[in-house]
């Protein structure tokens, strides 16, 4: 454990915390004295990461959550509320691509929809309710996941017009709740070396994506989810105390 925690005795929820990305920011929010509730719909992947996190001295729960379920959040926030009394951070990783590498002609709106609810809504929603607790306390800290295909993807349309959304969702409520010292960032990846890629595409796949991506970031390679889980704690921390509104590219420099 640190011997300088920039979050002892901050309450933290982390959704998607099952995944590579949401289980290394859990993890490092755990190693800084934060209490972290583990959000994701995969009980089993969240309780490996809970069974990692105490078994080496943190403090966290799990919370097995349909994040696209308005019921089921709210439920959520309303146990986090009643056995915590409190929650001074949000971070939303949960979500993903339903309509990867499809053609413009071949959008498919119910898989279009999907992503929509599985990124955005699910953010939207979550945020609503953090606020919620956040509000009366004067302090929170948010922290959403785009990508950097908010900027635009010429194969990922609705998956990069939810990653756009996030970011103009965040900046419009730090807008709103500067006043109550509640502060709200992005954060937007390049690729990331994660399982769940890896199983999508295949290991030759993948092996290629990964090469071919590296060779173009400028400090050619990809990023680890641990890249991710460091920027996601300096939004966190205090040391972004005045920082809001704003969204980090985690891109080993790609497309400067």
């Amino acid at each position: 454990m640190n011997t300088e925690m920039r979050l002892q005795g901050k309450t933290a929820i982390v959704t998607g915390a099952g995944g590579g990305i949401g289980g290394a920011t859990a993890h490092r929010f755990a190693s800084e004295g934060a209490t972290v509730i583990l959000v994701d719909i995969d009980a089993v992947r969240c309780r490996e990461v809970l069974g990692q996190i105490v078994g080496s001295g943190g403090q966290a729960s799990c919370a097995i959550v349909d994040l696209t379920s308005e019921t089921q959040v709210v439920e959520l926030f309303s146990n986090v509320l009643r056995e915590h009394g409190r929650l001074d951070i949000l971070v939303n990783i949960a979500g993903g691509d339903c309509e990867p590498a499809a053609s413009v002609e071949e959008i498919d709106p119910e898989r279009a929809m999907k992503n929509l609810d599985m990124n955005l809504k699910s953010c939207m929603l979550c945020c609503r309710e953090a606020v919620k607790i956040m509000k009366p306390q004067g302090h929170g800290r948010i922290v959403n996941m785009s990508s950097l295909v908010y900027r635009g993807s010429p194969n990922q349309f609705s998956y990069s017009a939810s990653k756009g959304g996030i970011f103009s969702f965040t900046r419009s409520i730090a807008i709103a709740l500067g006043g109550f010292n509640i502060t709200a960032n992005a954060l937007a990846p390049a690729l990331v070396e994660v399982d769940a890629f890896v199983r999508a595409l295949g290991p030759d796949r993948w092996k290629m994506l990964a090469e071919a991506s590296a060779e173009r970031y400028p400090l050619k390679r990809i990023a680890k989810p641990e890249d991710v889980a460091g920027a996601a704690l300096f939004f966190a921390s205090d040391d972004a105390s005045f920082i809001t509104g704003q969204i980090l590219e985690i891109s080993g420099g790609a497309r400067l």
